[in-house]
């Protein structure tokens, strides 16, 4: 139900690729999803958890690419183009 009302208010599911220098190697990128409830244009959920990262893990950060797709969309109807019967 937490969910739901988020939605309601405003939040969309967000989708994030971290890319971060590997701390033994840091010439080498590894690339890290992350996925939560978040709301444009600012991200707070997003920006706490980089700031997260950048307090608590070793690897850089290199860059991070966002997305945002809403979970409540009007449902769409079609109409079949082809009937089938099976006997």
């Amino acid at each position: 139900m937490k969910h739901l009302r988020l939605q309601l208010e405003g939040y969309r599911l967000t989708t994030a690729e971290i890319l971060y220098h590997l701390p033994d190697h840091p010439h080498l990128l590894q690339s890290f999803v992350w996925q939560e409830l978040d709301i444009a244009p600012r991200f707070p959920i997003l920006r706490r958890f980089l700031d997260f990262w950048t307090r608590n893990i070793e690897g850089r950060l290199h860059s991070v690419k966002v997305a945002q797709a809403p979970l409540l969309v009007p449902s769409r109807l079609s109409h079949a183009q082809v009937s089938l019967s099976l006997h």
